[in-house]
């Protein structure tokens, strides 16, 4: 019989040094990714240094306390007041309608369907979805929820139109942070005799929930700034409409369009300042959403 060797390996044995040509390709790989980080970077400075220094112009008290309401595109003055309640009412809404269903399909998807016939259906459908193009949307609402049932131009029609293209994105980031949860939790449980359903709503929810909430600000990010359903479902105004569900109401994305339109230096001020508060608006829900995910996140995560 062969004898079986039983020393262990010596804790303070040295590592044999790492080549000189290795350190080169290491250090040269490094290099062009931070290269490529730099370069990414750029554009995106470039635009938002661009938009603070543009909308910087008319970032004062009155663009946040008035509408542009018996105020024409050449006047000084003016604000996005309207604008700004339009958005956040529709966003919510919109978040309201496409987050439960979208979550719910991703846990279906994931910890139900396996390789069942529906759950093929369901995912391909996704993929479909996540490649139409956002008038395709609102050209579907429009011809639905406006001309076949014939209700008036509101918040809601553009929520629709936002909720169609919102689903898809937050299917496919659930799904995928869904799908980073180790098995071992799922077991565990299981063995305790905790019913799936609780599994999922009690272990593996929450040990996804910081990405799934990532997933769905992206998500929200941009539906936020999407202009061409709600040029088709809202229609226009200068007024305020607190009211999401009667009668046309203003966002922010259709408030920039209307205001570039016109040559006058006061109207693409105010369509600079529009999309400063865009992207501030975007910025703070983000922080938002992320400081809450971080509290509800299992401890040691």
């Amino acid at each position: 019989m062969t004898a079986v060797s039983t020393r262990k390996p010596d804790p303070g044995a040295r590592l044999a040094p790492v080549s000189a040509g290795r350190k080169i390709k290491d250090r040269a790989v490094q290099a062009l990714v931070y290269l490529a980080f730099a370069l990414a970077l750029i554009p995106l400075l470039s635009v938002l240094w661009t938009v603070v220094v543009n909308g910087a112009e008319r970032l004062d008290p009155t663009f946040f306390q008035f509408s542009m309401n018996a105020v024409s595109g050449s006047d000084a003055g003016g604000g996005a007041y309207h604008a700004i309640i339009g958005t956040l009412e529709q966003v919510l809404i919109t978040s309201l309608i496409a987050v439960p269903i979208a979550v719910l399909t991703a846990v279906y998807l994931v910890e139900y369907a396996g390789n069942g016939r529906l759950g093929k259906v369901i995912s391909f459908t996704v993929d479909v979805m996540t490649g139409i193009p956002s008038i395709v949307a609102g050209l579907f609402v429009l011809a639905l929820w406006l001309l076949t049932f014939g209700f008036d131009f509101s918040g809601l029609a553009g929520s629709l139109a936002l909720t169609i293209l919102m689903i898809p994105t937050v299917v496919r980031a659930t799904e995928e942070m869904l799908k980073l949860v180790p098995n071992d939790l799922r077991e565990a449980s299981y063995a305790l005799g905790v019913p799936r359903w609780r599994t999922i709503c009690f272990v593996i929810l929450p040990t996804a929930m910081t990405g799934i909430v990532t997933g769905v600000m992206l998500a929200v990010a941009r539906v936020m700034g999407e202009t061409a359903p709600l040029l088709l479902t809202i229609f226009f105004t200068k007024a305020i409409n607190n009211d999401p569900f009667d009668g046309a109401q203003a966002s922010l994305p259709t408030f920039i369009w209307e205001q570039a339109a016109d040559p006058s230096q006061n109207s693409i001020d105010r369509a600079w300042t529009g999309a400063l508060v865009l992207i501030g608006i975007i910025m703070l829900l983000n922080l938002v959403a992320r400081l809450v995910a971080r509290r509800k996140a299992p401890a040691g995560r």
